[in-house]
């Protein structure tokens, strides 16, 4: 029996997304592009530790491989890039993937000032590219279900707001002296400010009081290393949220959000995989996810899947695809979210109170945004 020629015609091309950085978290974006996302190809991995990058790029089935991000944002043939390099590089590469055409997908925090991230923004909104923020939460089947619930009115008015972050650990934190100061704020508790943004939707953040302190690892106090915080954030409606994080959670990975209303509460999160229970002579037990990518697996895969459908579709000229809820993060969910965490830090410096810059003119319709 001879084969039927398969014709290519109406078939749309993949889109074709180049990797910058590919360490823990870019080793497993490429991993979710090229074997989970429909209609996406891992075309190239730039990473200045080329063994690195060669070695995934073969595991993968990406062609090209390059010590420079530059070599990508000049390929001709990428639709779009994934920034995971480390987050000081961030804003400088989003502006010059903006400027060089490509859409973009960035892991958060998408800058670490105010004044450099409104700068690659603004390349973004130059040059009409789509831009999402890697804020991952927003695509679990339990928080969007909690969102869909929300924009219901199933809460009614929201008054007090929770989220929360426990990291797994066994009581000490490996390295810990290497972790960049402010972390807990710009790369931890960030995710927290943006899931309560989202469920708090409408509402601008006004207010941070933070408190922190080194209580994981005590000997690294006065070297200004912060494992532990709880932040108390003030709406513009009136709501009042608390957001809170450590670093080594003994039974495992632990992410949870709340909202209590006028009308009722949602909750999303849970501490355990699944919901089943073990009952023996020793009590009550179950497993608990002990990694980022194992909580959140099909997450991570959804969001870079809402992605590439974006930028196909701009590149297309598709319409975009609609949601029943505010989805996809975007620059000034960004924005606000870095500038929450960039209030932290004064707050924590003066153990006071402290404002939230309220949001730049140029961030109420940012191109690449869905409206």
């Amino acid at each position: 029996m001879a084969y039927i020629t398969q014709h290519s015609a109406g078939v749309p091309a993949p889109v074709r997304i180049g990797l910058i950085g590919s360490g823990w978290m870019g080793a497993f974006h490429a991993d979710s592009i090229a074997r989970r996302v429909p209609g996406a190809v891992l075309a190239a991995i730039a990473d200045p530790n080329v063994e690195s990058a060669e070695a995934l790029a073969r595991s993968l089935g990406a062609a090209k491989v390059t010590p420079n991000a530059e070599d990508i944002l000049a390929d001709p043939e990428i639709d779009a890039v994934i920034i995971a390099s480390p987050a000081r590089f961030h804003s400088s590469l989003i502006a010059q993937a903006a400027a060089a055409g490509k859409h973009v997908f960035c892991e958060k925090p998408a800058g670490q000032g105010l004044e450099e991230l409104d700068a690659a923004l603004a390349a973004v909104q130059a040059s009409g590219v789509h831009f999402q923020v890697g804020f991952n939460r927003r695509y679990a089947e339990d928080f969007l279900a909690a969102k869909k619930d929300l924009s219901a009115g199933v809460a009614g008015t929201p008054q007090l707001l929770r989220s929360l972050t426990r990291d797994p650990g066994n009581g000490s934190i490996p390295n810990a002296a290497r972790v960049p100061a402010w972390t807990i704020f710009l790369e931890t508790l960030i995710h927290d400010f943006d899931t309560l943004n989202w469920f708090n939707e409408g509402a601008e953040p006004v207010e941070v009081y933070a408190v922190a302190d080194a209580l994981v690892e005590p000997g690294l106090r006065d070297q200004g290393f912060l494992d532990t915080a709880v932040v108390t954030i003030r709406y513009s409606n009136g709501a009042i949220a608390v957001a809170e994080a450590n670093f080594s959670a003994l039974y495992g990975y632990d992410i949870r959000g709340e909202v209590f209303g006028s009308k009722g509460m949602v909750q999303a999160g849970r501490a355990t995989e699944t919901a089943a229970r073990r009952f023996t002579s020793e009590g009550m037990s179950a497993d608990t996810p002990r990694l980022n990518v194992e909580l959140f697996r099909q997450a991570y895969t959804d969001e870079l899947a809402d992605f590439a459908a974006a930028v196909r579709a701009r590149r297309d000229g598709l319409p975009p695809s609609s949601s029943d809820v505010t989805l996809t993060p975007g620059a000034s969910d960004a924005r606000r979210a870095l500038a929450m965490a960039l209030a932290c830090i004064e707050s924590v410096k003066h153990g006071a109170p402290a404002p939230v810059p309220a949001p730049a003119a140029s961030t109420v319709a940012y191109a690449g945004e869905k409206s």
